[in-house]
């Protein structure tokens, strides 16, 4: 017997945080019961998702890494009719992506079926870095790099310590590049965190997800993880335990 959140996790209709929102909001049943958070599941139950039954015998996993394009909501579905990062993906298996970029925000994004890889990669406990690469309105000196590097206070918290660096600068077009790495993955944070220092971010690229790139991705491609990848993935959490 096994935790319904986890089992749908799993079994990669979507993450495990996603599937106790789905539980919550009386989504989920088992057996023609609407399930609740801390249920257990069989291996006879019958799992439906908005009148949906789960296929549990579907095990294959899946792993993209996609260059994300302006213009495309990181879900898997969008009520508003807009492209959907999942609708890139040419496979028969349900997938979904691992994470969030904004609607504008290009580059690195994972996608899977594989709900233990997604827990493990957005948990903050395992401080998975993302890199960015940011075009800002103005021109940052060492002072408010340093500020971004010792945190900053975003929605009331502050946040951790981080990697940045100029990059560039431009005086005509008053414009700055920053590279900058953070470690935790709260909501529009890159952004926030140089709103907080006085600056509008007007372009924004994830260049990094741990040590993957978009090396040879143009915008809009993708590609299969290989076997190491996912291995090396895996590691990153187990190092950290």
């Amino acid at each position: 017997m096994e935790r319904i959140q986890k089992v749908i996790s799993n079994l990669g209709y979507t993450s495990r945080r996603k599937a106790e929102k789905l539980i919550e909001e009386g989504k989920v049943y088992i057996n023609s019961k609407q399930a609740i958070l801390g249920d257990k599941v069989g291996n006879n139950d019958i799992i439906k998702i908005n009148g949906e039954v789960l296929d549990r015998n579907n095990k294959q996993k899946e792993y993209y890494l996609l260059n994300k394009p302006r213009g495309c909501v990181t879900t898997t579905s969008d009520n508003l009719g807009r492209k959907t990062v999942v609708d890139l993906i040419a496979t028969d298996l349900k997938i979904y992506p691992v994470g969030r970029l904004d609607y504008d925000t290009t580059g690195v994004l994972l996608l899977t079926n594989d709900g233990d890889l997604t827990n493990l990669l957005i948990h903050p406990k395992n401080n998975i870095e993302k890199t960015y690469l940011a075009k800002v309105k103005g021109i940052i000196g060492g002072v408010e790099i340093n500020k971004l590097k010792n945190g900053v206070v975003i929605d009331g918290k502050k946040t951790s310590k981080c990697k940045a660096k100029l990059k560039s600068y431009n005086k005509k077009t008053n414009t700055s590049m920053v590279l900058i790495t953070i470690h935790e993955g709260r909501n529009h944070q890159v952004k926030k965190m140089f709103e907080a220092i006085g600056f509008e971010v007007l372009k924004l690229t994830r260049l990094k997800f741990a040590f993957l790139d978009t090396t040879g991705l143009k915008s809009g491609e993708y590609r299969k993880l290989t076997p190491k990848e996912v291995k090396r993935l895996y590691s990153l959490g187990d190092k950290l335990e």
